[in-house]
Parts: structure tokens; C-alpha cells; sequence
């Protein structure tokens, strides 16, 4: 391999590490509260911060073939949602003061792991297509593992524009990646605009058609 290919990957693979990271902390901290807020134990608190932190990523790595799993692997990892875990658990009423934490920090977990699922998709040689899907699913794993252990109806099932923030980030770096554009660049791109779109969505109550007309209205989550 060439040192500019060689090159290449290796700040992709800096960058997935990066952002996985930055995304484990920010579901990390999103799964907490939502624990906090139902009363949990701190015991139970770190089981669903580890689990709304780790799902995505597991279920891409499980999916592309990056066997064990980094999550599992990389002790930064469980370092990182036990770490967010305690520190929410102690100190919630500071992570209180943000304006709906779990939602914000949803939406930061969000555009970090579907830029990073899919960048680490297409390192793994997925087509763009299927690279673009990886992204969205890294990206949504988290909140429904967070929501299905508190038994709420997962986010990304309730007409937000969730998943499809997820997948319009995730567009970007697969359209930048075909384009031949600087990777962290595209990364940038994509996750700005995965969050905006998401802050925009919750912000002015944009929805995908409901089944049986208007959705009830959402919960603390």
C-alpha cells in the first residue's frame, strides 16, 4: 500500500475512534438521566448508560465483521459510559440545567455515531448505499436500547425525524467520500447538519406521517 492511501486510513480510522468516543460519551450521559429520572439505583443507571453508549457501535461492528467488537475490545470505551454514568448519577441536577438534556444530548450521540458508522463502514469496504444505512443504524442504536430498557416506545418508531437525521449526516459522508473530499471535512458536514436537522425537528415539531392521525404527545425522553 502506498504511504498516501496508508495515510489515508489511518486518520479515518483516528477519526472513527474520535467520534465513537465523543458518542459513547454524549449517549452515555443521554442514558443516564433518563435513569436517573425513572428513580433507578446506580447500578441501574450504568446498565442502561453502558447500553444506550455501546448498542450502536456493537451492532455495526457485529454487522461489517470488525470482530470482537471495538466497544468490547477498547477498554476507553466502558471507561467512558462508566465514567458519564457516575458522574450523571452524582451530579444530575447540573446535567438537569441544560434545556431537555436527554433530547440534547440524544441528538450529540446521534450525529456522532452516524457520521463515525458510516465512516467506519465504508473503511471496511461497504458500498455507499449500505455505508449510509450502517451510519443511520450506529446512530439510532443507542436510543432504542436506552428506551427499550425503560420501557418507552423508542424515538426513532415515533414519527421525529430521527432515523432520517441520521441517514441525511450519514449522505453526506458517503457523498463526500465518493467526491473525493477531505474525510474530516465531509465528517464535519455530516454531523452538523445530522444535529441540526434533529434540533430543528424537535424545535418546530417536525414529523413523518403518524398511522391513525396526530401522535400523542411525547414524553420527558
Amino acid at each position: 500500500m502506498s504511504p498516501e492511501p496508508q495515510a489515508t486510513l489511518e486518520l479515518q480510522r483516528t477519526l472513527v475512534l474520535v467520534l465513537d468516543l465523543c458518542g459513547t460519551f454524549a449517549f452515555a450521559v443521554s442514558g443516564a438521566t433518563a435513569a436517573v429520572r425513572r428513580h433507578l439505583d446506580i447500578f441501574g443507571v450504568l446498565v442502561v448508560s453502558f447500553a444506550a453508549s455501546t448498542f450502536g457501535g456493537i451492532s455495526r461492528d457485529v454487522l461489517i465483521g470488525a470482530t470482537p467488537p471495538a466497544a468490547i475490545e477498547d477498554w476507553r470505551y466502558l471507561a467512558v459510559a462508566i465514567a458519564a454514568g457516575v458522574v450523571t448519577f452524582f451530579w444530575s441536577p447540573l446535567v438537569e440545567r441544560l434545556r431537555n438534556p436527554v433530547r440534547l444530548l440524544d441528538a450529540v450521540g446521534l450525529a456522532f455515531f452516524a457520521v463515525a458508522g458510516t465512516e467506519k463502514a465504508l473503511a471496511f469496504g461497504l458500498s455507499p448505499l449500505m455505508a449510509a444505512l450502517m451510519g443511520m443504524l450506529t446512530g439510532i442504536g443507542g436510543g432504542m436500547a436506552r428506551d427499550v430498557l425503560l420501557a418507552d416506545v423508542p424515538v426513532v418508531l415515533r414519527a421525529d425525524l430521527y432515523a432520517v437525521a441520521a441517514l441525511v449526516g450519514a449522505g453526506i459522508v458517503v457523498g463526500g467520500h465518493l467526491l473525493g473530499l477531505p474525510v474530516v471535512a465531509t465528517a464535519v458536514a455530516g454531523g452538523l447538519a445530522c444535529f441540526a436537522l434533529r434540533l430543528l425537528a424537535l424545535r418546530r415539531g417536525w414529523r413523518l406521517p403518524v398511522a391513525g392521525g396526530a401522535p400523542p404527545p411525547d414524553g420527558d425522553a
